[in-house]
């Protein structure tokens, strides 16, 4: 028996399972993939928005602003990296800057900070890369960039130690309520039955589902995929802030901006599909990344990408954030529609939710709730004094396993040893970025492997790339197994 069981492990659940874990509550997370951060929050385009393009009076805008409020804190706190590296909107005819004068009055309305249009040859000022067509520029100087991985991570492990409970691999299938107490039951694929209080729905692009299930006042989610290309660090200094185009009507188009990590990262497509696992990239999409990528900064070096991916955001019919208690489903809570700007309202969102389900259980905040949370020391930003402090610790920290990202086995550890640790290649990946670097994993994977079957007491058969279906390896050879 749970007071609150969150579906959904991305950073939306994450972050309300953050927020409520201040309160003396009993709270579990239902995930259907093998670790956090699986699904949206893993393949998005990593920008913490200024806020200027919602709409007024949105749940959209008034999330966003807030959430972007929260940043610095929560990025201080938690020890996940974060920079308010501003982002530009840009014009490329005359004819249209009075839309982009009309985005900036609507983020003054959403109460965007410092917005300010530049014109002429101060445009180049901002950045030397940018197309000469361009006409005008939105400058918005609390615009910001984030790692989605450690952040949600971040979010999970400060979760946990304050008490949440966390279930991965478990895909819920069907919800009911007690006529007699209220509480729900929630039943899932493997025959499980867990029962709570109150349902929090961040289940993604399958929200809808969820929520269809116990209401009448249906919700309609189409994924939108979104592919991206990942430029070498070489590129990584091509521009200081995140590139926008002006919006449509399917979202913000092709970004270009840097990543806290040093890349260049250029995307995303919009496509709407049917299929809610459809997270390939496309050759017409990738071409489509670049090209329009290209109007923007005309110098991009498609030759230096490393990987590509794709990513589905949840994209409601309604246009908005769907949040709140369901009207005829008591107890029942819905996070859904969560599209951008999701990822910068996340932290806002888990602070609304959690007031909201707390003032329905009636629950107290704790009184020794832990704020704070250390990350993963990173050998390769480590001063001389701080590796040689590591070192002093564990001399793991000395051996490098990837050497793209200077990841070592004491950093690979420390990500499976954690709260909510890592239990796969990708767990390991997105906590330490080792595979992240420009031979793509290919040079650390089996020793990740050795390390991942020696710390968890797994048979080198069940080491899998990200989950059960992925495994890596197929049989032993014929000297090992005795033939």
């Amino acid at each position: 028996m749970y007071d609150a069981i969150i579906i959904g492990a991305g950073v939306t659940g994450c972050a309300i399972a953050r927020e409520l874990s201040r309160y003396q509550l009993n709270i579990l997370v239902l995930e259907k993939e093998e670790d956090v951060c699986c699904g949206t929050s893993k393949a998005n385009s990593a920008i913490i928005h200024a806020g200027h393009d919602a709409k007024p009076g949105s749940l959209k805008a008034r999330f966003n602003v807030r959430g972007n409020e929260l940043m610095d804190q929560l990025s201080a706190d938690l020890n996940f990296p974060f920079t308010r590296n501003g982002s530009l909107v840009l014009c490329f005819d005359e004819s249209q800057i009075p839309e982009l004068e009309e985005l900036a009055d609507r983020g003054r309305k959403n109460g965007v900070p410092g917005l300010s249009i530049v014109t002429g040859e101060d445009i180049k000022s901002l950045e030397p890369a940018l197309s000469d067509d361009v006409k005008a520029v939105l400058v918005c100087p609390t615009g910001g960039i984030v790692c989605p991985f450690l952040m949600t991570i971040a979010l999970a492990e400060n979760a946990a130690v304050n008490g949440v409970s966390f279930r991965f691999d478990t895909t819920v299938k069907v919800l009911s309520r007690n006529a007699s107490d209220g509480h729900w039951n929630v039943l899932t694929a493997a025959g499980d039955t867990f029962e709570a209080r109150c349902i929090i729905n961040a289940a993604g692009v399958y929200a809808d589902e969820l929520h269809n299930q116990v209401s009448a006042h249906k919700l309609s989610i189409t994924p939108r995929r979104g592919e991206y290309q990942l430029l070498d660090k070489k590129a990584g200094t091509l521009v200081s802030h995140t590139i926008f185009q002006l919006p449509g009507k399917m979202g913000k188009g092709i970004l270009v901006s840097p990543t806290v990590h040093g890349n260049l990262l250029v995307g995303p497509t919009a496509e709407n599909l049917s299929d809610k696992e459809a997270v390939n990239t496309t050759q017409a999409g990738l071409a489509d990344v670049m090209e329009k990528g290209r109007l923007s900064v005309p110098s991009l070096p498609g030759n230096l990408t490393i990987t590509s991916f794709a990513g589905l955001r949840a994209s409601e019919a309604g246009g908005d954030f769907v949040i709140g208690e369901a009207e005829d489903a008591p107890g029942f809570f819905d996070c859904a529609g969560i599209e951008s700007p999701g990822l910068s309202s996340a932290p806002a969102i888990g602070e609304y939710v959690a007031e909201l389900v707390s003032h329905k259980l009636g629950s107290s905040c704790k009184d020794n709730f832990i704020t704070t949370r250390k990350g993963i020391p990173c050998v390769a930003s480590a001063s001389p004094e701080e590796l040689k402090e590591l070192l002093s610790e564990d001399p793991a920290y000395g051996n490098v396993i990837c050497r793209c990202e200077t990841v070592t086995e004491g950093e690979i550890i420390n990500a499976i040893r954690r709260p909510v640790g890592a239990r796969s290649l990708d767990g390991v990946k997105r906590r330490t970025r080792a595979g992240m670097g420009r031979c793509q994993a290919g040079f650390c994977s089996p020793r990740v492997m050795e390390i991942l079957e020696r710390e968890l007491s797994m048979n080198p058969l069940s080491v899998t790339k990200h989950g059960q279906g992925s495994e890596l390896l197929t049989g032993t050879t014929r000297e090992e197994s005795g033939l």
